[in-house]
């Protein structure tokens, strides 16, 4: 297991005076991977987050230079490789979902790298605000894999062009193509300052109206959403244990390149 001991908390929640809560990524010692632990607290506290009617909506942030850097591959490697990843796609539809369904704007303020999964939770978000030295990629492909989960909300935000690109690929892109290509909202040189500045445009809106707004945007994709999650669900859990997956995890951990990038 990659978590330590420590009792502070893997994602700190606090209300702010604007009423927006921020549900703050905080395990810098694995670069805000999805663990266990990690994404136990995150749905917990978008639970909390949606069940608070003080709360006007919720703000996903970060510490250190990673937003999130996927699941946790050590954690993975340590478990059954079955058992791990059908939990595994089971936490992704549900963390992925809650942002969904949650009746109040979720916004993802980024200042730093967001691979693989933490890919699918910004596209999942309302808004997403980015400094514009953040990066991102979809790595899945150089460890034998695919973006199956995530693109269940990767898919409806990035033109079509792009996700053959980077889907196939793996490549780094910076935060302006990631604004071109809609997986971001604004490419900020301040994320902090413009993610207030929409927080204030935000508050603007009725609860009721922010509510009906939001299903009205995510309506198509949550319906795309609950046909097709289970069958990729079962799809993704079937590669781990392969043969190119477990090479490419071990290059991975070994930071060396895999067989079929030699």
């Amino acid at each position: 297991m990659s978590d330590t001991t420590t009792d502070a908390p893997f994602v700190r929640y606090e209300v702010q005076d604007d009423g927006f809560a921020v549900l703050t990524l905080d395990s810098p010692h694995n670069r805000n991977a999805l663990s266990s632990r990690l994404v136990t607290e995150l749905l917990a506290g978008l639970e909390r987050a949606a069940s608070d009617d003080a709360v006007r909506g919720v703000v996903l942030a970060h510490t250190g230079n990673t937003f999130c850097a996927g699941a946790d591959l050590k954690e993975a490697v340590d478990a059954d490789p079955a058992a791990a990843a059908d939990i595994r796609t089971r936490w992704m539809i549900s963390v992925l979902r809650d942002i969904l369904v949650m009746p109040k704007p979720v916004l993802a303020r980024v200042d730093g790298n967001v691979r693989a999964g933490g890919m699918g939770i910004i596209a999942a978000c309302d808004l997403v605000i980015a400094g514009r030295g953040s990066s991102f990629a979809l790595t899945e492909v150089r460890i034998g894999l695919a973006p199956f989960m995530i693109s269940l909300t990767l898919l409806p935000r990035m033109t079509g062009r792009s996700a053959a690109r980077y889907f196939q690929t793996g490549e780094t892109f910076d935060a302006a193509e990631a604004e071109r290509i809609g997986l971001v909202t604004v490419a900020a040189e301040d994320p902090v300052a413009e993610t207030a500045r929409l927080l204030g445009e935000l508050r603007k809106g009725s609860p009721q109206g922010l509510a009906e707004a939001k299903q009205l945007v995510n309506g198509e994709l949550l319906a795309a959403f609950d046909r097709s999650a289970e069958d990729l669900a079962k799809r993704s859990a079937s590669f781990f244990g392969t043969p190119q997956v477990i090479e490419g995890i071990t290059a991975f951990m070994q930071r060396r390149p895999p067989s079929w990038a030699e």
